[in-house]
């Protein structure tokens, strides 16, 4: 068990939906349990700014920074240490040991972790996708992943192929980076409760079949993919039925297939979901469909599996280390190929037990594994001796001719500028925040939860 305080650094978290905020937030809480100290630190959202507790005690501070639309996602714009000083007070409020980043393409987890190398705290970074090499948009990421990474002190991959990708990406050391998949919270996603000792066959004979997509639309998870997917399948199968859940800007395109094969009765479209209604969707289902063209890990498919669902997907990135073959098909991500594994699988779906596949997933995947491994991580690093500010300039210069000046002039001014910020507010001016008392809530869980149900 640990005693370390952590601040999880990211764009994207709650009421976001996607795979980062979902492995940030069990994280979070499972290091809590484990004696640890956490923290998140995200954007603002709408009318959520400020700080916010969450029902399990876990803080978090919506910071209200610029923003806007980009490929990945909502996220800050660059700030040019105009955000150091709020940073820095609140590692300072919150006694902060360890500085952890996540997904590549969030500024603010950059700058983050560039901020808390300055300050001599230790530094961790988990990357969350897969990015290519060739296109002008992965050049310009990668670079950025390289200044970013050059002095962090520990690098976490979600599966083995996202660790090759991400070591070729950064020109980093192998031995900087570890590898600790995602999990699911087995105990949320169950199989309904009807479906105890039986198999698929029984419901489908009642209901018919359906297969549920819940996925951002977006062009990397495959939209395009879907549009050509689904009239093919409903044509030779007029018995199936789809569920989409997720919203993007390849929507419409969605509607629009819909509209024109006339599938409006058999094609449902759910728009954007929260968190706690992923499980009901896809209680409704028995086949789960995911058309990503680029991977790391997909949480979306343990989910399901742990709904008792059988998983067809593409087979890129990391997806197939995530389940074994008799809980998920693999196709290549070209639609004649999805369809050959959706038919297989219409056809197999039927004599699996849901509750034989969550029992399974249950054994696979835990997340308080991972916060055993991650701990593990953070125990690593604090016995590693810090960079000196020359070992970091040094570091920095070694990217590249010009980026590699870039990078060392903006080292040396973030730490002219920490200098002055402690001259000007001292550490010891700073409040310290109490915390959460995490030990006490976990004894009268039961009693708030009574009195709040109550209430």
């Amino acid at each position: 068990m640990g005693s370390h305080r952590v601040a999880l650094i990211s764009d994207f978290f709650f009421p976001g939906f996607g795979g980062v905020e979902v492995h940030m937030y069990n994280l979070a809480e499972c290091l809590m349990r484990r004696g640890n100290k956490v923290v998140v630190i995200t954007r603002a959202y709408g009318e959520r700014v400020g700080i916010r507790y969450f029902t399990n005690g876990l803080k978090v501070y919506y910071l209200p920074l610029l923003a806007a639309k980009l490929p990945p996602g909502t996220a800050t714009l660059p700030n040019w240490m105009s955000a150091f000083p709020l940073l820095r007070t609140i590692f300072i409020r919150e006694r902060i040991t360890v500085v952890h980043g996540h997904q590549t393409t969030s500024n603010l987890c950059n700058e983050a972790m560039f901020y808390g190398g300055t300050m001599g705290l230790k530094t961790c970074f988990t990357d969350h996708s897969l990015f290519g090499f060739a296109d002008i948009p992965s050049i310009l990421v990668n670079k950025v992943l390289e200044w970013s990474l050059r002095t962090v002190d520990q690098v976490i991959c979600v599966s083995n192929t996202s660790r090759e990708n991400t070591v070729l990406r950064a020109h980093i050391s192998p031995v900087k980076v570890s590898v600790i998949p995602n999990a699911t919270d087995t105990s949320a996603f169950t199989p309904p409760e009807d479906m105890k000792y039986k198999s698929w066959q029984s419901k489908i004979n009642k209901e018919g079949l359906t297969i549920v997509v819940i996925t951002r639309l977006v062009y990397r998870k495959g939209s395009d993919l879907f549009a050509d997917v689904i009239p093919e399948v409903c044509k030779r199968h007029p018995e199936v039925k789809w569920i989409i859940g997720g919203d993007g800007p390849r929507r419409t395109q969605l509607e629009q297939m819909i509209e024109r094969h006339n599938l409006m009765d058999r094609v449902k479209m759910l728009g954007a979901l929260k968190h706690t209604e992923v499980r009901g969707v896809l209680n409704q289902g028995q086949i789960f469909l995911n058309c990503s063209l680029t991977e790391a890990f997909c949480i979306a498919l343990i989910e399901a599996a742990s709904c008792g669902l059988l998983g067809v997907s593409t087979r890129v990135g990391g997806v197939p280390e995530v389940l074994p073959s008799n809980m998920l098909l693999l196709a290549e991500p070209d639609p004649a190929s999805i369809i050959a594994a959706v038919e297989e699988a219409i056809t197999r779906v039927p004599f699996l037990s849901p509750w034989e596949l969550h029992e399974n997933c249950r054994r696979y995947y835990s997340w308080d594994w991972v916060a055993e491994r991650t701990e593990r991580v953070y125990d690593r690093i604090m016995g590693q001796r810090p960079l000196t500010l020359h070992e970091r300039l040094l570091n920095y210069i070694s990217v590249g001719r010009i980026f590699g000046l870039v990078c060392f002039m903006l080292c040396s001014f973030n730490w002219l500028f920490y200098m002055l910020l402690e001259f000007i507010h001292p550490a010891e001016y700073i409040d310290i925040a109490p915390d959460f008392p995490m030990e006490l809530y976990l004894r009268n869980k039961e009693k708030i939860s009574k009195l709040e149900s109550e209430q």
